[in-house]
Protein backbone atom coordinates (compact mmCIF):
# COMPACT_ATOMS: atom_id res chain seq x y z
CA UNK A 1 0.00 0.00 0.00
CA UNK A 2 1.29 3.61 -0.84
CA UNK A 3 1.54 6.53 1.60
CA UNK A 4 -2.00 7.35 2.77
CA UNK A 5 -1.17 11.39 2.34
CA UNK A 6 -0.17 10.65 -1.44
CA UNK A 7 -2.57 12.52 -4.09
CA UNK A 8 -3.64 9.05 -5.49
CA UNK A 9 -5.10 7.55 -2.21
CA UNK A 10 -6.16 10.74 -0.15
CA UNK A 11 -9.11 10.17 -0.49
CA UNK A 12 -9.14 6.63 -0.85
CA UNK A 13 -11.55 3.95 1.66
CA UNK A 14 -9.27 2.22 4.03
CA UNK A 15 -11.08 -0.87 5.73
CA UNK A 16 -10.28 -0.96 8.94
CA UNK A 17 -11.54 -3.65 11.06
CA UNK A 18 -13.28 -3.52 13.87
CA UNK A 19 -13.13 -6.50 16.46
CA UNK A 20 -15.79 -9.28 16.28
CA UNK A 21 -16.42 -11.30 18.88
CA UNK A 22 -18.66 -14.37 19.13
CA UNK A 23 -20.79 -14.68 22.33
CA UNK A 24 -22.34 -18.08 21.26
CA UNK A 25 -19.97 -19.33 24.07
CA UNK A 26 -21.36 -17.66 27.02
CA UNK A 27 -24.74 -18.03 25.44
CA UNK A 28 -24.64 -21.81 26.29
CA UNK A 29 -23.30 -22.88 29.94
CA UNK A 30 -21.29 -25.59 28.89
CA UNK A 31 -19.77 -24.36 25.49
CA UNK A 32 -16.77 -24.47 24.42
CA UNK A 33 -14.48 -21.55 23.76
CA UNK A 34 -15.65 -19.43 26.90
CA UNK A 35 -11.85 -18.56 27.97
CA UNK A 36 -10.75 -17.56 24.49
CA UNK A 37 -14.24 -15.26 23.87
CA UNK A 38 -13.37 -13.88 26.83
CA UNK A 39 -9.72 -13.04 26.34
CA UNK A 40 -10.98 -11.73 22.94
CA UNK A 41 -13.40 -9.46 23.83
CA UNK A 42 -10.81 -7.90 27.12
CA UNK A 43 -8.87 -7.30 24.17
CA UNK A 44 -11.28 -5.04 22.27
CA UNK A 45 -12.24 -3.60 25.41
CA UNK A 46 -8.65 -2.57 26.04
CA UNK A 47 -7.46 -1.76 22.58
CA UNK A 48 -10.85 0.14 21.21
CA UNK A 49 -13.76 0.52 23.68
CA UNK A 50 -16.08 -0.45 20.52
CA UNK A 51 -16.37 -3.87 18.46
CA UNK A 52 -18.64 -6.08 16.58
CA UNK A 53 -20.80 -8.67 18.99
CA UNK A 54 -22.33 -11.66 16.26
CA UNK A 55 -25.18 -12.61 17.39
CA UNK A 56 -26.50 -14.38 14.43
CA UNK A 57 -27.02 -17.47 16.62
CA UNK A 58 -28.88 -15.42 19.12
CA UNK A 59 -31.59 -13.25 16.83
CA UNK A 60 -33.37 -14.06 13.58
CA UNK A 61 -32.65 -11.26 11.28
CA UNK A 62 -36.32 -10.97 10.39
CA UNK A 63 -37.34 -9.83 13.61
CA UNK A 64 -34.77 -6.72 13.07
CA UNK A 65 -35.82 -6.36 10.12
CA UNK A 66 -39.60 -6.10 11.97
CA UNK A 67 -38.42 -3.61 14.37
CA UNK A 68 -36.90 -1.05 11.72
CA UNK A 69 -39.84 -1.32 9.49
CA UNK A 70 -42.36 -0.94 12.73
CA UNK A 71 -39.77 2.53 13.08
CA UNK A 72 -40.05 3.40 9.78
CA UNK A 73 -43.89 3.52 10.24
CA UNK A 74 -43.73 5.77 13.08
CA UNK A 75 -41.69 8.27 11.84
CA UNK A 76 -43.52 8.64 8.65
CA UNK A 77 -46.88 9.74 10.49
CA UNK A 78 -47.75 13.64 10.34
CA UNK A 79 -45.67 15.67 13.14
CA UNK A 80 -48.84 16.11 15.12
CA UNK A 81 -49.73 12.23 15.30
CA UNK A 82 -45.36 11.57 16.77
CA UNK A 83 -46.23 14.63 19.02
CA UNK A 84 -49.32 12.46 21.21
CA UNK A 85 -46.21 11.23 23.07
CA UNK A 86 -44.13 14.28 23.35
CA UNK A 87 -41.61 13.80 25.80
CA UNK A 88 -43.18 16.76 27.78
CA UNK A 89 -45.97 15.01 28.07
CA UNK A 90 -44.36 12.79 30.52
CA UNK A 91 -40.89 13.67 32.61
CA UNK A 92 -38.58 15.31 29.99
CA UNK A 93 -37.01 12.01 29.06
CA UNK A 94 -39.53 9.40 27.94
CA UNK A 95 -41.39 9.69 24.77
CA UNK A 96 -40.96 11.55 21.61
CA UNK A 97 -38.27 13.96 20.57
CA UNK A 98 -38.70 16.37 17.41
CA UNK A 99 -35.88 17.17 15.02
CA UNK A 100 -33.22 18.95 16.83
CA UNK A 101 -34.68 18.51 19.97
CA UNK A 102 -31.52 16.31 20.97
CA UNK A 103 -28.41 18.64 21.76
CA UNK A 104 -24.79 17.65 22.17
CA UNK A 105 -21.82 19.96 22.77
CA UNK A 106 -24.15 22.68 22.71
CA UNK A 107 -25.52 22.01 19.10
CA UNK A 108 -29.17 20.75 18.03
CA UNK A 109 -28.53 17.22 16.39
CA UNK A 110 -30.68 16.57 13.10
CA UNK A 111 -31.99 13.52 14.50
CA UNK A 112 -35.89 12.94 15.57
CA UNK A 113 -36.25 9.69 18.04
CA UNK A 114 -38.42 8.15 20.89
CA UNK A 115 -36.28 7.00 24.12
CA UNK A 116 -38.05 4.33 26.73
CA UNK A 117 -36.17 3.48 30.17
CA UNK A 118 -36.83 0.99 32.78
CA UNK A 119 -40.07 1.23 34.68
CA UNK A 120 -40.27 2.33 37.49
CA UNK A 121 -42.24 2.15 41.13
CA UNK A 122 -44.72 4.55 41.83
CA UNK A 123 -44.25 6.92 38.47
CA UNK A 124 -44.13 10.44 39.15
CA UNK A 125 -43.47 12.79 35.96
CA UNK A 126 -42.47 15.72 38.09
CA UNK A 127 -39.27 13.61 38.99
CA UNK A 128 -36.96 13.69 36.41
CA UNK A 129 -36.45 10.03 34.74
CA UNK A 130 -39.75 8.47 36.70
CA UNK A 131 -42.17 8.68 34.72
CA UNK A 132 -43.88 6.25 32.50
CA UNK A 133 -43.31 5.15 28.80
CA UNK A 134 -45.00 6.34 25.93
CA UNK A 135 -45.62 3.64 23.32
CA UNK A 136 -46.80 4.65 19.37
CA UNK A 137 -49.93 3.30 18.24
CA UNK A 138 -48.35 1.34 15.28
CA UNK A 139 -49.74 -1.51 15.56
CA UNK A 140 -47.25 -4.57 16.58
CA UNK A 141 -45.17 -1.94 17.72
CA UNK A 142 -45.07 -2.23 21.54
CA UNK A 143 -44.86 -5.94 21.74
CA UNK A 144 -42.21 -6.86 19.84
CA UNK A 145 -40.31 -4.12 21.07
CA UNK A 146 -40.92 -5.36 24.39
CA UNK A 147 -40.09 -8.59 22.78
CA UNK A 148 -36.59 -7.32 21.87
CA UNK A 149 -35.86 -5.52 25.51
CA UNK A 150 -35.74 -8.59 27.05
CA UNK A 151 -33.24 -10.41 24.42
CA UNK A 152 -30.90 -7.11 25.05
CA UNK A 153 -31.75 -7.41 29.07
CA UNK A 154 -29.87 -11.17 28.96
CA UNK A 155 -27.24 -10.14 26.22
CA UNK A 156 -26.17 -7.74 28.74
CA UNK A 157 -25.34 -10.39 31.60
CA UNK A 158 -23.79 -12.54 28.69
CA UNK A 159 -21.43 -10.40 28.13
CA UNK A 160 -20.96 -8.97 31.33
CA UNK A 161 -20.04 -12.18 32.57
CA UNK A 162 -17.57 -12.96 29.45
CA UNK A 163 -16.04 -9.64 30.52
CA UNK A 164 -15.56 -11.05 34.19
CA UNK A 165 -13.83 -13.71 33.29
CA UNK A 166 -11.80 -11.30 30.66
CA UNK A 167 -10.69 -9.34 33.89
CA UNK A 168 -10.09 -12.91 35.99
CA UNK A 169 -12.62 -12.58 38.13
CA UNK A 170 -13.26 -14.92 40.70
CA UNK A 171 -16.78 -16.31 41.20
CA UNK A 172 -17.29 -13.63 44.37
CA UNK A 173 -16.47 -10.97 42.48
CA UNK A 174 -18.47 -11.94 39.32
CA UNK A 175 -21.36 -12.40 42.03
CA UNK A 176 -20.63 -8.86 43.60
CA UNK A 177 -20.48 -7.36 39.92
CA UNK A 178 -23.22 -9.28 38.87
CA UNK A 179 -25.30 -7.97 41.83
CA UNK A 180 -24.81 -4.25 40.41
CA UNK A 181 -26.98 -4.73 37.07
CA UNK A 182 -29.27 -7.43 38.04
CA UNK A 183 -31.76 -4.94 37.93
CA UNK A 184 -30.55 -2.56 34.77
CA UNK A 185 -31.63 0.48 34.50
CA UNK A 186 -31.99 0.40 30.52
CA UNK A 187 -32.81 2.64 28.16
CA UNK A 188 -33.89 2.36 24.59
CA UNK A 189 -33.87 4.63 21.76
CA UNK A 190 -35.62 4.33 18.74
CA UNK A 191 -33.96 7.14 16.17
CA UNK A 192 -34.87 8.52 12.86
CA UNK A 193 -32.03 10.10 10.43
CA UNK A 194 -32.97 12.41 7.86
CA UNK A 195 -30.23 13.13 5.86
CA UNK A 196 -27.84 15.75 7.04
CA UNK A 197 -28.33 18.92 5.24
CA UNK A 198 -25.57 21.13 3.53
CA UNK A 199 -23.66 23.39 5.81
CA UNK A 200 -25.34 22.45 8.92
CA UNK A 201 -24.19 23.95 11.97
CA UNK A 202 -23.91 20.17 13.74
CA UNK A 203 -24.26 16.86 13.02
CA UNK A 204 -26.66 13.88 12.76
CA UNK A 205 -25.45 13.47 16.25
CA UNK A 206 -22.35 14.74 18.28
CA UNK A 207 -19.55 13.38 19.46
CA UNK A 208 -19.61 12.12 22.89
CA UNK A 209 -19.35 9.17 25.05
CA UNK A 210 -21.94 6.73 26.30
CA UNK A 211 -22.76 6.89 30.31
CA UNK A 212 -23.39 3.92 31.49
CA UNK A 213 -22.47 0.03 30.68
CA UNK A 214 -22.79 -1.50 27.39
CA UNK A 215 -24.37 -0.36 24.06
CA UNK A 216 -25.79 -2.76 21.78
CA UNK A 217 -26.08 -1.11 18.74
CA UNK A 218 -28.73 -2.67 15.43
CA UNK A 219 -29.33 -0.16 12.53
CA UNK A 220 -30.13 -0.41 8.89
CA UNK A 221 -27.63 -1.08 6.45
CA UNK A 222 -26.85 2.83 5.78
CA UNK A 223 -22.58 2.75 5.58
CA UNK A 224 -21.11 5.80 6.37
CA UNK A 225 -22.92 7.13 9.18
CA UNK A 226 -21.68 5.85 12.79
CA UNK A 227 -17.88 6.55 13.16
CA UNK A 228 -15.80 5.93 16.00
CA UNK A 229 -12.71 8.10 17.17
CA UNK A 230 -9.65 5.89 17.13
CA UNK A 231 -6.09 6.53 18.70
CA UNK A 232 -4.41 3.57 16.75
CA UNK A 233 -2.84 5.11 13.85
CA UNK A 234 -3.09 3.50 10.34
CA UNK A 235 -6.62 2.96 11.21
CA UNK A 236 -8.49 5.70 8.85
CA UNK A 237 -11.41 4.16 7.13
CA UNK A 238 -12.08 7.34 4.65
CA UNK A 239 -11.35 11.17 4.40
CA UNK A 240 -14.18 13.18 2.67
CA UNK A 241 -13.44 16.62 1.93
CA UNK A 242 -17.07 17.29 2.23
CA UNK A 243 -17.13 16.05 5.90
CA UNK A 244 -16.64 19.12 8.87
CA UNK A 245 -13.22 19.95 10.07
CA UNK A 246 -14.06 17.54 13.24
CA UNK A 247 -12.79 14.53 10.57
CA UNK A 248 -9.23 15.76 11.10
CA UNK A 249 -8.37 15.20 14.42
CA UNK A 250 -5.68 15.93 16.00
CA UNK A 251 -3.65 14.17 18.45
CA UNK A 252 -3.12 11.00 16.30
CA UNK A 253 -6.12 9.82 16.00
CA UNK A 254 -9.30 9.32 13.38
CA UNK A 255 -12.72 9.05 12.59
CA UNK A 256 -13.37 5.32 11.46
CA UNK A 257 -16.80 3.85 10.21
CA UNK A 258 -18.24 1.27 12.19
CA UNK A 259 -21.13 -0.20 9.43
CA UNK A 260 -23.63 -2.38 9.78
CA UNK A 261 -22.43 -5.46 9.85
CA UNK A 262 -25.18 -8.98 9.20
CA UNK A 263 -25.87 -10.93 11.94
CA UNK A 264 -23.98 -8.19 14.35
CA UNK A 265 -24.53 -5.43 16.84
CA UNK A 266 -22.15 -2.62 17.34
CA UNK A 267 -21.02 -2.95 21.20
CA UNK A 268 -19.20 0.20 23.22
CA UNK A 269 -18.80 0.34 26.53
CA UNK A 270 -19.84 3.55 28.38
CA UNK A 271 -18.29 5.32 31.56
CA UNK A 272 -19.04 3.00 34.49
CA UNK A 273 -17.07 0.09 33.01
CA UNK A 274 -13.87 2.96 32.90
CA UNK A 275 -14.63 3.29 36.45
CA UNK A 276 -15.02 -0.34 37.21
CA UNK A 277 -11.84 -1.06 35.50
CA UNK A 278 -9.49 1.97 36.98
CA UNK A 279 -9.01 3.05 33.03
CA UNK A 280 -8.13 0.13 31.76
CA UNK A 281 -11.35 -0.04 29.76
CA UNK A 282 -12.25 3.16 28.16
CA UNK A 283 -15.31 5.09 26.80
CA UNK A 284 -14.57 5.72 23.31
CA UNK A 285 -15.87 9.13 21.44
CA UNK A 286 -17.99 8.55 18.37
CA UNK A 287 -20.71 10.74 16.42
CA UNK A 288 -23.60 10.06 13.49
CA UNK A 289 -22.69 12.00 10.20
CA UNK A 290 -25.60 10.17 8.10
CA UNK A 291 -24.76 12.32 4.17
CA UNK A 292 -26.50 9.89 2.25
CA UNK A 293 -30.01 10.13 0.23
CA UNK A 294 -31.48 7.93 2.72
CA UNK A 295 -33.93 7.76 6.15
CA UNK A 296 -31.92 5.78 8.29
CA UNK A 297 -32.92 4.38 11.57
CA UNK A 298 -30.96 3.14 14.21
CA UNK A 299 -31.62 1.25 17.62
CA UNK A 300 -29.34 1.67 20.47
CA UNK A 301 -30.23 -0.15 23.67
CA UNK A 302 -27.95 0.64 26.50
CA UNK A 303 -27.67 -1.65 29.41
CA UNK A 304 -27.04 0.15 32.56
CA UNK A 305 -25.91 -0.46 36.20
CA UNK A 306 -28.86 -1.04 38.61
CA UNK A 307 -29.72 2.94 39.16
CA UNK A 308 -28.78 2.72 42.86
CA UNK A 309 -25.35 0.91 42.28
CA UNK A 310 -21.90 2.13 43.37
CA UNK A 311 -19.69 1.73 40.90
CA UNK A 312 -15.80 1.51 42.25
CA UNK A 313 -12.87 0.39 40.76
CA UNK A 314 -13.14 -3.59 40.82
CA UNK A 315 -10.27 -5.75 42.26
CA UNK A 316 -9.74 -7.64 39.48
CA UNK A 317 -9.05 -4.33 37.04
CA UNK A 318 -6.43 -3.27 40.00
CA UNK A 319 -4.40 -6.53 39.99
CA UNK A 320 -4.51 -6.49 36.73
CA UNK A 321 -3.01 -2.31 36.19
CA UNK A 322 -0.75 -3.56 39.45
CA UNK A 323 1.09 -6.69 37.18
CA UNK A 324 1.31 -4.70 34.51
CA UNK A 325 3.41 -1.58 36.45
CA UNK A 326 5.35 -4.43 37.60
CA UNK A 327 6.52 -5.60 34.84
CA UNK A 328 7.04 -1.24 33.70
CA UNK A 329 8.71 -0.98 36.95
CA UNK A 330 6.36 1.54 37.92
CA UNK A 331 6.74 2.79 41.78
CA UNK A 332 4.20 5.15 43.59
CA UNK A 333 0.58 5.97 43.93
CA UNK A 334 -1.54 4.62 40.93
CA UNK A 335 -4.18 7.17 39.60
CA UNK A 336 -8.18 5.61 41.20
CA UNK A 337 -11.20 6.55 40.02
CA UNK A 338 -13.34 7.73 42.79
CA UNK A 339 -17.08 5.80 43.34
CA UNK A 340 -20.08 7.03 42.05
CA UNK A 341 -23.56 6.32 42.47
CA UNK A 342 -24.78 5.37 39.50
CA UNK A 343 -28.35 7.04 39.50
CA UNK A 344 -26.88 10.62 40.57
CA UNK A 345 -24.24 10.39 37.32
CA UNK A 346 -26.84 9.56 34.94
CA UNK A 347 -28.93 12.33 36.21
CA UNK A 348 -26.50 15.08 36.02
CA UNK A 349 -25.45 14.01 33.01
CA UNK A 350 -28.97 13.77 31.34
CA UNK A 351 -29.90 17.32 32.07
CA UNK A 352 -28.63 19.12 29.38
CA UNK A 353 -29.62 17.09 26.29
CA UNK A 354 -32.74 18.49 25.44
CA UNK A 355 -33.02 21.86 24.49
CA UNK A 356 -35.91 21.68 26.32
CA UNK A 357 -33.92 22.53 29.64
CA UNK A 358 -34.51 18.74 30.85
CA UNK A 359 -32.67 15.72 29.00
CA UNK A 360 -31.54 12.18 28.17
CA UNK A 361 -29.37 9.83 25.93
CA UNK A 362 -27.60 10.77 23.15
CA UNK A 363 -27.95 8.67 19.74
CA UNK A 364 -25.86 6.00 18.17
Amino acid sequence: MGDIDSPSTLNAPKLAALPIIDVEPFLHPQAHGRLSAAAALHAACSEYGFFYLDISSYVDPSELEELTRLAREFFAQPQEEKDEISMTKEDGARGYQRLKENVTNGKADNHEAIDFYRPVENPDKSKPLWGENQWPKVPGFKEKYERWIEKMKKLGMVVMEAMATGLGMTPDEWAELRSKVDDSFWVMRVIGYPPLPENYDGFSCGAHRDYGCLTFLHADPTPGALQVFLTQPGLLVEKADSLPAEQEVEDGGRWVNADPIPGCVVCNIGEMWEVWTNGLYQSTLHRVVHKGSNYRVSIPFFFEPNFDARIEPLPAALRLQEEERGVRGLRGPRKTYQPVVYGDFLLRKVTTNFDTGKGRYDAD
